[in-house]
């Protein structure tokens, strides 16, 4: 009850307009001070709070992000994917979700994978007889893979405050991206295939030929090179070659390497633009860290972890119960609050209740990661309807509607998840020692 009461003056203050770092840290100071009278050393708290070296992944990874698209690497993506796969029933929507696919890979942002390919996808689908909804929503879907297919900012938060290894997080979320992905393309094949199959029974439409061997070969040499990081990256981590850390800082150079040398459309200028762009985006999360981090600080003081414990053993529930619990309040936060603050304000609580009911933190980590993906898409603050929304122009209530069937494929991959935790943890398992 303590905590409720607590998030709900701290929602409460947010929609104030105050920024989240300083609402949570102004709030969980006046509380702190009004149950003990004094608050921490603040100095020696925020280094404390910053001091870890997970945490230099984090702009690491978004200067290769901004070096891959700054550099023109990733132009080509869309193209590549729609020519191996416009030939089959529904070709432009799995085309984009396979470019989705990739480019998180390359990105590790929903918002920036919405985007970079709806830019590109949206007009196309429309071109070629989409209705606005169709192409919206696969744009919106596919756009979710950004946190889960790694890398992902929301995963290396996460191992952060909960002390699990980012490397077998990143390996856990790559089948159950995949799934996602398999599923989206499922949906567009059946959905999208059939209102194609009808314009073209109607003589509205002429489906595209399959690509010749030559047309593969040119879209994949145009392409090769964005393809190169995720298997650099992720196979690093995997073979134990590289800390997540270290693959960050190898990545980045990697995509420098790609962009200045290879495509040779990246200069001083975009190197600047790009370092400012990775370190305001990483000032600004660790300024919530700092500040979730005397959240926590404040709520342990409270005993509120400890009450969360008693609650769950008293009424005898089980994992399974617990989680579902868990990820529909988790779902009820993400209409109101963006992933972050989520990760940072709930982590610290239900921490020793996963100990007491012995749910492993890499299975949970990937739950969450889902279900932050869901609130991509929930309206009235999914940050991809509102980037779908400024490419497009259309109004807000047509995108959260073609949202609906991927929140519902969202849900059903939590529960896969959930009912089949190898699918997210044998591939961690199978890493080299050191991860």
């Amino acid at each position: 009850m303590s905590f409720i009461i607590i998030l709900t003056l701290l929602i409460a203050l947010l929609y104030t307009g105050l920024p989240m770092f300083a609402g949570m840290f102004l709030f969980s100071a006046a509380v702190l001070f009004y149950v003990e009278g004094s608050i921490p050393t603040l100095g020696e708290f925020i280094i404390g709070q910053l001091d870890g070296y997970l945490l230099v992944a984090i702009p690491l990874f978004m200067l290769m992000s901004h070096f891959m698209v700054r550099g023109k690497v990733v132009d080509d993506l869309y193209g590549a994917a729609y020519t191996f796969m416009r030939h089959i029933p529904g070709g432009l929507g799995i085309a984009t979700v396979f470019a989705c696919a990739v480019f998180a890979a390359i990105s590790g942002s929903s918002v920036a994978t919405a985007l970079t390919i709806g830019a590109v996808a949206i007009p196309q689908m429309l071109k070629y007889g989409y209705t606005p909804r169709g192409a919206y929503g696969v744009v919106a879907g596919g756009g979710t893979l950004g946190i889960l297919i790694p890398p992902s900012a929301p995963m290396v938060l996460y191992g952060v405050a909960s002390d699990t290894s980012v490397g077998a997080l990143f390996m856990a979320g790559v089948f159950p991206g995949i799934l996602m992905a398999v599923i989206f393309a499922a949906y567009c094949r059946f959905t999208e295939g059939r209102m194609e199959q009808k314009r073209i029974n109607a003589g509205g439409y002429i489906r595209p030929a399959r690509a010749s061997p030559a047309e593969m070969g040119a879209a994949l040499k145009r392409s090769f090179w964005a393809f190169t990081l995720p298997p650099f990256v992720l196979g690093g981590m995997y073979l134990g070659i590289f800390t997540a850390t270290e693959a960050a800082a190898t990545g980045a150079l990697w995509a420098l390497f790609i962009a200045t040398f290879i495509y040779r459309k990246f200069g001083l200028k975009d190197l600047w633009q790009g370092g400012q762009e990775a370190a305001r985006t990483s000032a600004v999360l660790f300024l919530i860290i700092v500040s979730a981090g005397l959240f926590g600080h404040m709520l342990t003081k409270l005993h509120i972890p400890d009450q969360l414990v008693a609650i769950v053993v008293e009424n005898n529930l089980t994992k399974y119960q617990f989680l579902a619990i868990l990820m529909f309040v988790i779902f009820i936060l993400g209409l109101i609050l963006e992933s972050f603050s989520i990760i940072l304000i709930t982590t610290p609580v239900i921490l020793p209740v996963m100990a007491a009911l012995g749910i492993d933190k890499v299975w949970y980590g990937v739950l969450l990661t889902i279900n932050l993906e869901l609130a991509l898409i929930s309206p009235p603050v999914g940050m991809n309807l509102i980037v779908i929304r400024s490419i497009t122009g259309a109004p807000l209530v047509e995108v959260d509607k073609a949202a609906i069937p991927y929140m519902l494929m969202l849900g059903l991959g939590i529960a896969l998840i959930m009912l089949f935790p190898e699918l997210a943890l044998w591939l961690p398992s199978t890493m080299k020692l050191g991860q």
